[in-house]
């Protein structure tokens, strides 16, 4: 069995790699995932049994904001041309990660479901983003439909890790960005963080290499079921995770301050883990102060 995958540079993809070294990564620098001919002949090139599909246009919320067009262009066309080349070629299966962005900006009742994604548009901070991601997913049913395929996809809550962007604020996730400020005020001998927004939206967050070990884990036993991937009850608001994250660091006395004229993105957007649990059994995350505790460390023995 050959296991493909793209985006095996990226955050993920790098903690993929330290569970199953066995698997073939792909980076930007092997193949430019924009162009068919290019992916096409990639692939073909290494024929994979399954393909595990990382690789996507991301950034933060304010790059969403400002470039829509870029966004949704790059990745519709990422997308659509692993998806084709995956089918024409044959590819027993494929695996995209997607995003709890697809789901809509408000629904009824939280956590939400996998049935809840069309019961409305996304969150316009990151509309054109999520709309490619929700487009995988109609893309992946259609497939499996019109081909009698058995091609499926995760949707991880928001992540975090020691191989996010640490370099560009505007491309990394929340925590990580969060960490890198207590880094940086640590450094210039200051002991506040200023932050985006309210600090009231709510955010449920994932270690990203525990998403590498439920990827892993569903390979291994060939699920091909779609489904959320989040730990359960780990639902915080920003100040919250801000001050877990201060705690957990021994900065008991460091001060939060907020910028209001930066945009807060959705309020609230937590899943349920109940379909999860149905098709891998129980799983065991890391807590969100240990896994800041071990971000942390990484970052900072890096930079010693």
């Amino acid at each position: 069995m050959t296991v493909l995958v793209t985006g095996g540079s990226g955050m993920v993809g790098k903690h993929l790699k330290e569970v199953a070294p066995e698997y073939v990564y792909l980076s930007r620098i092997d193949c430019d995932l924009t162009k068919y001919d290019e992916v096409e002949r990639v692939f073909a090139l290494h024929r994979p049994t399954q393909i595990i599909h990382l690789a996507a246009k991301v950034g933060g919320i304010l790059q969403n904001i400002a470039q829509p067009a870029d966004f949704y262009d790059d990745n519709i066309n990422i997308n659509t041309n692993v998806l084709l080349a995956a089918r024409r070629l044959g590819v027993d299966r494929f695996l995209s990660i997607l995003t709890t962005c697809i789901y809509p900006d408000k629904v009824d009742q939280y956590p939400l479901r996998e049935t809840d994604i069309h019961k409305g548009p996304p969150a316009q901070a990151n509309f054109s983003y999520a709309y490619t991601k929700r487009c995988m997913a109609v893309q992946i049913d259609a497939y499996n439909k019109q081909y009698g395929l058995k091609y499926n996809y995760l949707i991880p809550c928001n992540l975090y890790g020691e191989h996010d962007n640490f370099s560009d604020s505007n491309k990394s996730h929340f925590v990580t960005a969060l960490i890198k400020k207590i880094i940086d005020s640590e450094r210039s001998d200051a002991t506040n963080i200023p932050l985006f927004g309210s600090g009231l939206p709510l955010r449920q967050f994932m270690y990203a290499g525990d998403l590498a070990r439920v990827i892993k884990k569903t390979v291994d036993e060939g699920i091909t079921e779609s489904f959320n991937v989040a730990p359960k009850g780990q639902n915080y608001s920003i100040n919250q995770m801000a001050l877990m994250a201060l705690e957990s660091l021994n900065k008991h006395n460091w001060d939060i301050t907020y910028d209001a004229s930066k945009p807060d993105g959705q309020f609230r957007k937590d899943v349920s883990n109940e379909k999860m649990k149905s098709h891998i059994g129980d799983f065991s995350f890391t807590s969100f102060a240990d896994g800041v505790r071990k971000v942390y460390n990484e970052i900072k023995k890096r930079s010693a």
